[in-house]
Order: C-alpha cells, then sequence, then structure tokens
C-alpha cells in the first residue's frame, strides 16, 4: 500500500508572517495561493502547507498518487484501496471516500492520540 507524497498542513494565525518565518530557515514555496489563505513550501524532499483560517489543527497529509513535488506517479494505490484496507483492519473514519467513484477523493482518519490524518488524492 503506497500512501503517496507525506506533508504536514499547519494551521497558521498569519500566513505572511508563517510564509516569512518558513523562508528563512530554508523553505520555498511550491506552490498554493496566499491570497487565497494557504501556501505549499518545500525545503529538499520535506514538505509542509500553511493554511490560515481553514483547519482546527495541524494535519498529518498523505497524496496518493503524488510524488513530493506534486509530481503525478506512474503507479500508485488508489485511495479507496488505501480506504479498504484500512477498513478491514479495524480503522475508525471521520470522513470517507466515496467508494463508487473514480478520480479525486479524500478521507480522514484520527490517531489514538485525536491527531488529524488527511488522505487526499487530486487525480
Amino acid at each position: 500500500m503506497q500512501l503517496g507524497a507525506f506533508s504536514i498542513s499547519l494551521t497558521v494565525k498569519d500566513i505572511h508572517a508563517s510564509k516569512d518565518f518558513y523562508e528563512k530557515i530554508g523553505f520555498e514555496t511550491l506552490g498554493g495561493d496566499i491570497e487565497q489563505n494557504w501556501l505549499i513550501l518545500k525545503n529538499g524532499s520535506t514538505v509542509i502547507g500553511l493554511f490560515q483560517g481553514m483547519f482546527e489543527k495541524n494535519i498529518l497529509t498523505f497524496n496518493p498518487g503524488w510524488d513530493e513535488n506534486a509530481q503525478n506517479l506512474d503507479s500508485f494505490t488508489d485511495i479507496r484501496n488505501i480506504q479498504k484496507t484500512l477498513k478491514a483492519k479495524g480503522v475508525q473514519f471521520t470522513s470517507e471516500a466515496d467508494e463508487t467513484s473514480e478520480g479525486p477523493a479524500s478521507f480522514t482518519i484520527e490517531d489514538p492520540d485525536g491527531n488529524p490524518i488527511l488522505f487526499d488524492q487530486h487525480r
């Protein structure tokens, strides 16, 4: 089971201040739109997302079908197959992907400490 690219989605109070801070420590903008209050930043293979006013908590994020540069992978495990595997193992979901659909979809789970984990497939 391939989970895809991993990143941390950070909920921030001031996206401009956060962007400035992360650029100071070596991150560069990979994507997003600061006017819409979200950015994706990268340093080496480390990817973080900055999101102002969109989430209550920081979120661990996996993107099936993408590598760490948001480029499509030739081969990947579809999000619906990941969901079915996790369900079979007894994992509880806070939101689910429509297993009859194709293409983009997402689901969320929480670890035992309440940390949200988002699986977000864009293709």
